[in-house]
């Protein structure tokens, strides 16, 4: 679907599957509420699917890859090159992402969204989906980071790949990135939708030193004057200071709200596309679930402007969806208890005394 139609397809939360989900919930041989969260991740979920039964078994994580002019002002520990390299990586399932998503029994869908440098050996090539807008963004402390047109392009594209995912059968998907010099188009769209100054949001990244640190910020800062990204305008946000990927998970939010699958924002990166996604459809709100919070500076501040409660605080900051692939267990486990445990009639159990 086009952009514009994806958002009109946003629908509310389905309250009589939530409420149906909620009163098995009360019949279940435990105490009322004793599950705490898996309780409320259940009936969310049975409200995105309009299932009271809702079930997650197939699982899709997509990593969106892009790399960013803005890494030629030192704002990365790493350098450019390591992006086409983690790629390589993935596509061999090396990485961590691999790791966990086998554990998770996911899928992994690799994308360029805008990798500059070459993907070792074509035999991997085989594996990647190239959806890419261009060569990098532009350097945002110079100018725009992209075009009006590339940035509608990228959402589109993200949409076009989720789509194809639940056509082939996801219950669920998860976002993931790779792009050195990510987190800081990240930082300074989280500034320009938030109104914060950069020292609030830009943190280590890649692991930056204090030296490192002060530059990105005055990187970000730079950038926002240059540009003045309108904070009312999620796509010039995204043009002037954004990232092909993060444009990209944006549209991968949008179509799984539209869709009615629920989606699982990962890291800082990944969030920041969740938040140009709320800018554009505020609704997308209700089928995100945020799966850990960041050791970035900026990323609680984000996940609260967001609404979001993590699952998760395990000090990461690794990106490529990791802490998505470890929230899955848990989103699994919320649906199998409400599917599969049994009500105090069917096992023969007395129910609280009035």
């Amino acid at each position: 679907m086009e952009l514009e139609e994806t958002i009109k397809q946003i629908k509310p939360l389905d309250h009589a599957a939530m409420e149906s989900a909620r009163a098995r919930q009360d019949t279940l041989t435990k105490p009322r509420g004793s599950l705490g969260r898996l309780e409320e991740l259940s009936i969310q979920l049975a409200g995105i699917t309009a299932n009271p039964l809702p079930s997650v078994e197939r699982k899709t994580v997509i990593v969106m890859a892009a790399d960013h002019g803005v890494t030629r002002e030192g704002v990365s520990a790493y350098p450019a090159e390591v992006t086409p390299q983690m790629v390589s990586n993935f596509l061999r399932g090396g990485a961590a992402i691999n790791v966990l998503a086998r554990q998770a029994n996911a899928r992994v869908v690799v994308v360029d969204m805008g990798i500059a440098g070459e993907i070792s050996r074509s035999r991997l090539k085989r594996d990647l989906l190239e959806r890419r807008i261009g060569s990098g963004t532009a350097n945002l402390a110079q100018g725009p980071a992209m075009t009006p047109e590339q940035a509608e392009e990228s959402i589109q594209r993200g949409i076009e790949i989720a789509e194809a995912e639940i056509a082939r059968g996801a219950d669920i998907l998860a976002t993931g990135d790779m792009g050195i010099g990510n987190t800081t188009p990240a930082a300074a769209i989280a500034c320009a939708l938030m109104n914060q100054p950069p020292e609030n949001i830009a943190g280590r990244g890649t692991g930056v030193d204090d030296e490192g640190l002060k530059r990105k910020i005055a990187v970000i800062a730079r950038a926002l004057d240059v540009n003045k990204p309108n904070g009312n305008d999620p796509l010039d946000v995204l043009t002037k200071v954004g990232g092909f990927e993060i444009g990209g998970l944006a549209g991968v939010i949008l179509a799984a709200a539209a869709n009615r699958k629920p989606v699982v924002v990962d890291g800082f990166i990944s969030t920041a596309a969740a938040m140009i996604a709320v800018a554009l459809a505020s609704a997308t709100r209700d089928y995100m679930i945020a799966a850990h919070v960041s050791q970035e500076r900026g990323h609680k501040l984000m996940l609260e402007w967001l609404g979001l409660n993590p699952l998760l605080d395990m000090n990461m900051r690794l990106g490529e969806g990791t802490g998505a692939a470890l929230a899955f267990h848990l989103i699994e486990a919320s649906t199998r208890i409400l599917r599969e445990m049994a009500t105090f009639d069917e096992a023969g159990v007395s129910e609280k005394s009035d």
